[in-house]
């Protein structure tokens, strides 16, 4: 018989807990605030059917914009065939997980802030934040290198004979 089409066919593995993850959802789960614009992973807990997104989301990243008491609406972009379509699904805060795909952009932002405040201080001009571009290495002459000639030792099998 062909395989069935249903909505969780083919997640087996997908959405089964992880090694030691089985048993009780952790209560930050359920205590965790959502805000309008965070970013958030979609990541499908097996334990909890409620709420369930459809097994393309998973994994997927996308940004808030609804918050309800249980569960939090968020836009997702899904591809089909060529286009890109901004989805808008909900989702129980079970299945969602605080996102850090700004982390490091945040940490770049402060360190820039703080780069052309400490320019301001000593009254000169900030100059670029990005980061140069390396371009190619300087050469240089490889000198007092002696070169050394290795050859393999012939192994003929033939003349030493099978030795049991």
């Amino acid at each position: 018989m062909p395989a069935g089409h249903g909505l969780r066919s083919r997640t087996r593995d997908t959405f089964s807990r992880g090694f030691r993850q089985k048993g009780y959802i952790n209560l930050t789960t359920y205590l965790r605030s959502f805000r309008l614009g965070d970013y958030v992973d979609i990541k499908v807990n097996g334990a909890v059917h409620k709420g369930m997104p459809h097994k393309y989301y998973h994994g997927k990243t996308g940004v808030v914009w609804n918050v309800t008491k249980r569960s939090v609406g968020v836009e997702v972009n899904k591809q089909v065939n060529g286009r890109i379509i901004p989805k808008r699904i909900h989702v129980r805060v079970e299945h969602v997980h605080p996102s850090r795909c700004k982390e490091e952009f945040l940490k770049r932002v402060k360190t820039n802030d703080a780069f052309k405040h400490e320019a301001k201080v000593k009254g000169e001009s900030a100059g670029p934040q990005k980061r140069p571009v390396a371009g190619p290495r300087e050469g240089f002459t490889l000198s007092s290198a002696n070169m050394e000639t290795i050859t393999p030792i012939p192994y003929d099998i033939l003349k030493e004979g099978l030795k049991n």
